[in-house]
């Protein structure tokens, strides 16, 4: 696997423009990379709204399962270009959870996985740029055949990841499709909502999925009582 402290890309590094790629690819010695990096604040915070509640252990997603579909995407090493593969999970860690997300980091890198982690010391602290820099490390040192990104930030991503797609990266976004319209409606990136990852849950979310709904329709059970929204707006209004 490759090291997450690979050397620094050169400076002045850009996607190369898109009358160069057929040339580059046929003189690029580099190894090729798949690489997956998956943004922890934005999953953990977009799964609580998707479900209205907090995420649970049962109810958070399956490292070991994401783990073997991406790398059955990747191919054998050696075969069909591929020579590596890294996943990587970017993380904020509040003075107050270092404990208690110890057994968390570790059960990460048993699965395989590179972890970032940067004490979060603001409420506004981000992982983006570090995930940024990252895999413009990686597009410097190797030929990114693959990029996965699991974050619905538009916000920070999606320009980027649009870049890299036109240079000939093959760019997945994995996210949840209440909050990653900006992945859903390009058409650069690929998008794979996360609960259709094979095995990612270990039973199905209690979430409204309007972009799979069945061909005959679905009823959707309300989230509060009737009565105790009735209850909460004559409070407001005597």
């Amino acid at each position: 696997m490759t090291s997450p402290d690979s050397p620094d890309p050169e400076p002045g590094w850009a996607p190369a423009a898109d009358g160069d790629r057929a040339t580059d690819r046929a003189t690029d010695r580099r190894p090729s990379l798949d690489l997956l990096v998956w943004d922890a604040p934005n999953i953990d915070m977009t799964l609580a709204t998707v479900i209205g509640a907090r995420p649970t252990a049962a109810s958070r997603p399956r490292f070991d399962a994401i783990a073997s579909w991406f790398v059955g995407g990747a191919g054998e090493p050696g075969r069909d270009g591929v020579d590596d593969v890294e996943a990587c999970v970017f993380a904020n860690v509040p003075p107050q959870h270092v404990t208690s997300l110890r057994g968390w980091v570790e059960a990460l890198r048993s699965f395989g996985y590179s972890v970032f982690a940067r004490p979060k010391s603001r409420p506004d602290d981000d992982i983006d740029q570090s995930m940024l820099d990252h895999i413009e490390v990686r597009a410097a040192s190797h030929r990114l055949r693959r990029l996965v990104v699991f974050s619905g930030d538009g916000r920070n991503f999606a320009e980027p990841l649009e870049e890299l797609a036109r240079a000939g990266t093959d760019v997945v976004v994995v996210a949840f499709s209440e909050v990653a319209g900006y992945a859903s409606s390009s058409d650069l990136l690929h998008f794979v909502d996360i609960e259709d990852v094979p095995g990612a849950f270990a039973a199905p979310l209690d979430r409204v999925r309007l972009d799979a709904l069945p061909v005959d329709g679905a009823w959707l059970r309300p989230t509060k009582s009737l009565r105790d929204a009735a209850a909460a707006y004559a409070s407001k209004h005597p």
